[in-house]
């Protein structure tokens, strides 16, 4: 039976190879040059694109799109210097396989990016000390890293879960670089480059598309 182009989870764009039990495409390490970051949100309307990277620290409707329809969105990220992996959610109530499941689709897009001449920068995310098992498949390593840590710093048990998995994340990647959006906590060490949260335009339920 013929597929269905339009479908498959981006399969028919392209299937790669993976690493780990889930299949996790691998990212090449990118060196970093230090560049402004702007929202995936205001990609369109950004001038001098060649000198700045995109980041997708933003609520998960903001950028779904680019996951539902990668080619559209391929021409204006290739102008960028770098792109960061999509930061789809890895919230510790989410069940497990939504958790790989994003892991999966952030690092499909990564991959899709470089194959396509993009610099692209892996954003790192965890959630319970169990997802280690999975959540550091297919990232490079000595390579430039981000991390956020917007929402992390609310109470004392999701700080810690936070702390952990940033450490477990240098002591398995050992990066050059941490790119780190928002507040630094004084637990975490490394060749951090600070870039600034700030409270985006669109938090409406229904979020505004290109």
């Amino acid at each position: 039976m013929a597929r269905n182009m339009q479908s498959y989870e981006n399969l028919q764009h392209r299937i790669y190879e993976g690493v780990g039990e889930y299949g996790i495409p691998l990212l090449e390490p990118t060196k970093f040059e230090k560049c402004e970051f702007i929202g995936f949100n205001y990609c369109r309307t950004c001038k001098e694109k060649a000198g700045k990277g995109v980041h997708f620290f933003l609520d998960d409707c903001q950028f779904n799109r680019l996951w539902n329809q990668p080619n559209r969105y391929l021409p204006i990220l290739q102008q960028f210097r770098y792109v960061m992996t999509p930061d789809f959610s890895m919230y510790t109530d989410f069940p497990k396989i939504i958790q790989i499941y994003n892991h999966y689709r952030k690092h499909w897009i990564g991959a899709y990016l470089q194959e396509n001449g993009v610099d692209v920068i892996p954003t790192i995310s965890w959630s319970t000390p169990d997802s280690y098992e999975w959540c550091f498949d297919g990232e490079p390593t000595n390579g430039t890293v981000a991390v956020s840590s917007v929402g992390t710093q609310k109470n004392k048990k999701a700080k810690e879960l936070f702390i952990q998995g940033y450490r477990e994340m240098v002591r398995r990647l050992e990066p050059e670089t941490i790119i780190f959006y928002g507040n630094i906590p004084e637990e975490c060490m490394g060749n951090i480059v600070h870039i600034r949260a700030f409270q985006e335009k669109f938090k409406e339920a229904k979020c505004n598309g290109w």
